[in-house]
């Protein structure tokens, strides 16, 4: 290919490398946003202030709280929610921390700022506990999947929190989280009271549950047959009656919502779809606020109907998209950094191969060169008597004269550069460019 063509194809080619990369960046700033409709939930979350998180609780001075501990290792406060399996932390309350026997402080839940301080104040603490919410030392302890989660907010057990918690205070491996509930077959009896309120009013509100009214949210139609079972939190230790699956039997096809504390389950159509997504994404949210405040249930229930709402709206079901036309600049996006990877290298190696052939021909040494212009000078002479070509012979003939004379290579490759000089303007005079001294010689002197 003639080089002007290659000088032409390699700036064609940074051309669309340019545009490819402009459009590939354009592009990134367009995204699909794809949904059914706008979740109606108004992003309800837990609630602060007057929220009912503060219960008020009152608690003794700092001095009576560290004379507590010192007469007792665990110290249990007024309202304190949080329980621990005492078989499973003889162990670890054995061994000492720091030298000093392990005391653990348990609060109430909803202190408010003032009042949290002052647990932090009592030193002779080795573990705090405010509701649910586990310190000690420089760290605090969370659990991090569901089953924790549900131990914690379903029996306020915070057994594995503590362990943790020592193990980290004494700079060992944490042990392996057994966060179990052992659940059991609701009676007869049990089940037909908690069905009867069920079919009657849609919500069953167990003895110390403290929600007593369905619960109300934005987007309510999507909920307008949902039922709802509330439990108090249930003793640590004891089999908890597992409503759920057995009112999935009862109630086939309906959404279901179990609440045992501060934990809620869904018991109800596409459960195993949805059901762990919501958990997951409410608790790891929310956790930290509900294990060390008082929340009604209602409003824990509220904010996480919200979520539920959410999940539904983004179309975490077994039904296709929306429709989205075709855009072709969509599927063609993978190919444009291929595409433009293959335009830069071309131009590069063209690029390349342009500067090796001039290194080339201004590497060739003076005799080379000297056979080289004179082999062009013969084939010009047998087409032209331009007088740029008879001064180009005597340029070559004086440049024979100097290598013969052994003069510098400097006076040599002046006299061979004036003798190109003067053949490329009698190539150019002929309209031969093929003739000109930097084409003719770019394949090398042969």
């Amino acid at each position: 290919m003639p080089r002007p063509t290659l000088g032409a194809l390699r700036w064609v080619l940074l051309a669309v490398a340019a545009a490819l990369l402009v459009v590939y960046v354009v592009a990134q700033g367009q995204s699909a946003d794809i949904s059914y409709a706008r979740s109606p939930s108004e992003g309800a979350t837990v609630q602060e202030g007057s929220a009912g998180e503060l219960s008020g609780a009152d608690l003794p001075s700092v001095e009576e709280m560290t004379a507590m501990l010192e007469r007792e290792r665990v110290v249990r406060l007024p309202g304190a929610i949080a329980g621990f399996d005492e078989q499973r932390l003889a162990e670890d309350l054995r061994e000492p921390v720091d030298g000093q026997p392990v005391r653990i402080l348990i609060a109430p839940p909803g202190l408010d700022e003032e009042q949290r301080e002052q647990i932090r104040e009592v030193e002779n603490a080795t573990v705090r506990v405010v509701g649910t919410q586990v310190t000690g030392g420089i760290y605090e302890v969370t659990s991090d999947d569901l089953a924790g989660w549900q131990a914690q907010f379903t029996t306020g057990d915070v057994t594995s929190q503590i362990r943790a918690l020592l193990a980290g205070l004494r700079d060992q491996e944490p042990p392996e989280d057994v966060d179990e509930i052992t659940w059991r077959e609701p009676t007869e009896a049990e089940l037909a009271t908690v069905a009867d309120d069920l079919r009657a009013h849609r919500l069953h509100a167990a003895p110390g549950a403290t929600l007593d009214e369905l619960p109300r949210i934005a987007g309510e139609d999507a909920l307008a047959d949902a039922l709802f079972a509330v439990f108090p939190q249930q003793p640590i230790g004891e089999p908890v009656p597992e409503y759920g699956p057995a009112l999935a039997r009862l109630f086939p096809d309906t959404q279901l919502y179990v609440m045992y504390g501060n934990w809620v389950g869904y018991f109800g159509p596409h459960a195993d779809e949805f059901a762990e997504v919501v958990n997951a994404s409410f608790y790891g949210q929310s956790a930290s606020r509900l294990s060390r405040f008082a929340y009604p249930q209602g409003n824990v229930l509220h904010a996480y109907l919200g979520r539920v709402l959410d999940v539904r709206y983004a179309g975490l079901f077994d039904r296709p998209l929306p429709y989205q036309p075709f855009d072709p600049l969509r599927v063609a996006l993978p190919a444009l950094p291929w595409l433009f990877a293959v335009c830069v290298v071309g131009f590069l190696v063209l690029s390349t191969r342009s500067l090796f052939a001039g290194a080339r021909g201004r590497s060739v040494r003076p005799p080379a060169r000297l056979a080289g212009l004179t082999t062009l000078a013969i084939e010009l002479s047998a087409l032209s008597r331009d007088p740029a070509l008879v001064r180009a012979i005597g340029k070559l003939g004086a440049a024979r004269e100097a290598l013969v004379g052994e003069l510098p290579d400097r006076h040599v490759g002046k006299l061979l550069a004036e003798a190109e000089a003067e053949l490329d303007t009698a190539a150019r005079a002929l309209g031969r460019p093929d003739y000109r001294p930097a084409t003719y010689l770019a394949g090398g002197v042969s």
